[in-house]
């Protein structure tokens, strides 16, 4: 099965966390991460999180350093998914997307909007919390650079998706991605905010030129850099039964094609074999850089499981 082509070419860095099946409103969720140093690198500046919001925030699944929840339990209110790709010299990058998903499970975690039932008249205080979650933990990073100078110039990309069935809100700072897929069909839900997409937008760099731009590795915003704000663009996406969503790094698309992790994704295997899959991948094409995946399976509902 091609699912199970590069499993036994996972590198002895790559570090595994995996958690049970969710229940979200009746729905059962497959979520598995996992992340990867490459075989350039010396260190590892990615990280990622999982965590079900019930009545207070639950940690499933991270590479930060933090203690672990218990497994997820029926009635969870929603789900929290983050990649976070650390930029900085030494441990700068490292520091970088470990502060970030820290302080940003703990907005969540303070915050009544991400655990209430959404409605017409709490949905834009929702959002805004979102917004005010990444500027948080920008304003973080930052202050975190001014107390210790030797970490100066860190920060990061992040990804992150709030699931509240059937619907998902997207986060995006910088270049790390999000896709759906859906029958067989691999969309990216994100745009990637680098100088060579923003010159495409404005008409200045042809699409075919993107790949080739040294430009499309040069962030257009991040998260703890030097801009005095930082402003994420929020997608909604609706989910189905049946749909995966993927989070992942850079340093997964550097080496897999869209055809190839749309195939990956769209195998009959769990959400674990599907995300290790993925990181072989990207292994077996050169593991130029770190790389890492969140793979979440939205299933279909047993009669048990389906809401009343």
């Amino acid at each position: 099965m091609r699912a199970n082509r590069f499993s036994s070419r996972l590198s002895n860095a790559l570090s595994i966390f995996e958690v049970s099946t969710l229940i979200i409103d009746g729905v059962p969720v497959d979520a598995f991460g996992c992340t990867d140093v490459g075989r350039v690198r010396n260190v590892n500046q990615d990280q990622f999180l999982i965590a079900s919001l019930h009545r207070s925030v639950e940690i499933q699944s991270t590479s930060i350093p933090v203690q672990e929840g218990q497994r997820f339990a029926p009635g969870a209110r929603a789900l929290l998914l983050l990649v976070a790709d650390g930029v900085g010299g030494g441990a700068g990058g490292e520091e970088a997307s470990t502060w970030t998903l820290d302080t940003i499970v703990r907005y969540v975690a303070g915050s009544s909007q991400f655990f209430r039932q959404l409605g017409p008249e709490v949905e834009e205080r929702f959002l805004n919390d979102l917004t005010l979650a990444v500027q948080w933990s920008h304003a973080a990073l930052k202050e975190r650079t001014i107390e210790t100078p030797e970490l100066a110039g860190m920060a990061t990309t992040l990804t992150m998706a709030l699931v509240k069935w059937p619907r998902a809100f997207v986060i995006q700072v910088g270049d790390s991605r999000c896709y759906r897929l859906r029958a067989g069909e691999l969309s990216q839900v994100t745009t990637d905010q680098t100088m060579a997409r923003q010159l495409i937008e404005q008409g200045a760099l042809p699409e075919e030129a993107a790949e080739r731009s040294p430009l499309s590795h040069v962030l257009s915003q991040s998260i703890g850099h030097q801009e005095p704000e930082v402003w994420p663009v929020i997608t909604e996406v609706e989910l189905q039964s049946g749909d995966t969503l993927l989070l992942c790094t850079d340093g997964l698309m550097k080496h897999v094609s869209g055809p190839e992790i749309a195939e990956l994704l769209g195998s009959t295997s769990s959400a674990r074999e599907v995300a290790s899959s993925l990181v072989g991948a990207a292994l077996a094409g050169g593991g130029s850089d770190n790389v890492t995946v969140v793979a979440t399976r939205f299933g279909h509902p047993s009669p048990e499981q389906a809401p009343a």
